[in-house]
């Protein structure tokens, strides 16, 4: 499913990563009263109300700044903007408006763009009265909130979901086929991957790194099925960047990822699984599409016995978390198994839709409880009353529990793991709540 995306602009030092932080509960973005701390853009798929969307945080906007990275962050920030589905226009409730924001606020009307004006560090009443001075930056009445101490965030949140437009309904691949996005760090080998699969030369192919501007879609047929492979790179043309690609590169391929079912995660078998690989997988199940590995430049490694199996071993080491995604070892450029890939993707969408009978679920509950009964938490004991699969794509299950806040992490993480081991679900994230019956 495609998520609705949020920007977070303004100028620096507003407190624009301290409510990214604020939005998702967590610390995901540096926050130091130095301005211009953001430069690189923090994404994340925040929940409220029983709605997702993908958060973005972007760098403090000097516009008409001579300072290169200034300029930059300026039009990786605009970029944000024309991506986005809604705008928060973050201002500095302590300080009041100045030129800047006055400029930004410019920028976001000729967008037409849906727009938040949001008056941040309104940490008392005092402050939230002086936050209608802004009124007259023309982008309606400013919403007082404290990133900080958490004043408003909860109406900030629902005034979000609100604005936000009905997620359209999957097509799953509508003819019948299966939209498969390529992902994978720059000069991996996604657009010769395609290109072997297809048998054309639909997508540029250079040794040179961050060749593809553009996520560009082709439909494609193999053994009787039907598939939309997707090359994603991520900058649309329009954008004349010639430094920072790969912020582009990193939420246009986010964007493609939302309305993918399966995604490709391909690897350079000569680098092994690098820091950027595991950023790209944690984005990829954190948008929860079932995945398939794919090892490529498998021709360029010397074999011997047992190479596959001490590969494997080492990116199963790597990547410990996402143990239960499959793994293919493949050369895009000797065409050696890249028919496998899509008997992979094939599995895996199969186990993505896969729906469980209420009663077979049931006995599987009764008897992982029985085996391992769930710790009592603030001296209560835990009873689960029963689970229901609540949805598939990804598969969705709900156990309804006398306390269902007190259920630990490692708990769940049981759970998990007994799920996959008695209904296998390769390749695919699962969600797990808990509610009081």
């Amino acid at each position: 499913m495609k998520l609705p995306t949020v920007a977070i602009v303004g100028r620096p030092n507003v407190g624009k990563s301290s409510l990214f932080n604020r939005f998702l509960r967590k610390y995901l973005a540096v926050v130091d009263e130095t301005p211009g701390v953001t430069r690189d853009r923090n994404y994340a798929v925040c929940d409220w109300a029983g709605r997702e969307f993908r958060l973005i945080d972007t760098g403090g906007l000097v516009p008409k700044s001579g300072d290169l990275m200034n300029r930059l962050i300026y039009e990786q920030a605009d970029f944000a903007i024309h991506e986005a589905d809604l705008v928060l226009l973050v201002v500095d409730a302590m300080v009041g408006a100045d030129y800047i924001d006055e400029e930004i606020a410019r920028r976001l009307q000729q967008s037409a763009k849906p727009t938040i004006l949001v008056a941040n560090k309104a940490d008392n009443p005092r402050l939230e009265l002086e936050v209608y001075d802004f009124l007259r930056l023309g982008l309606g009445e400013p919403m007082a909130v404290s990133a900080t101490v958490g004043r408003g965030i909860g109406e900030l949140l629902d005034k979000i979901v609100a604005l936000l437009p009905e997620a359209p309904a999957d097509d799953v691949g509508g003819s019948g086929a299966v939209r498969v996005a390529v992902v994978g760090r720059p000069n991996v080998g996604k657009s010769s991957f395609i290109n072997k699969l297809t048998g054309e030369e639909r997508a540029i192919v250079t040794p040179i790194a961050g060749t593809t501007r553009d996520a560009v879609d082709t439909p494609f047929s193999f053994e009787g099925r039907n598939y939309i492979l997707v090359d994603t790179a991520g900058l649309r043309r329009k954008f004349k960047v010639h430094e920072d690609i790969e912020f582009y590169t990193t939420l246009r391929t986010s964007r493609a990822i939302d309305s993918a079912e399966v995604a490709v995660v391909l690897i350079d078998a000569q680098d092994g699984v690098t820091s950027q690989d595991q950023r790209i997988l944690e984005d990829v199940v954190e948008t929860r599409c079932a995945a398939v590995l794919a090892v490529n430049k498998w021709d360029l490694i010397e074999k011997e016995t047992g190479t596959a199996e001490r590969f494997a071993r080492q990116i199963n080491e790597a990547l410990a978390h996402y143990s239960y995604l499959p793994l293919v070892f493949i050369s895009a450029l000797t065409g050696q198994r890249v028919g496998k890939v899509l008997a992979l993707v094939d599995q895996v969408h199969a186990e993505n839709t896969r729906q469980l009978p209420t009663p077979e679920l049931n006995d599987w509950l009764a008897e992982v409880t029985a085996r391992r009964h769930p710790p009592a938490r603030q001296g209560k004991h835990i009873k689960f009353n029963y689970i229901t699969q609540t949805g598939a794509a990804p598969p969705s299950f709900v156990i309804f529990a006398n306390y269902p806040k007190l259920v630990d992490r490692s708990y769940v993480n049981y759970l998990h793991n007994q799920l996959r081991e008695r209904w296998g679900f390769a390749g695919v994230s699962l969600r797990l709540k808990f509610r009081r019956k």
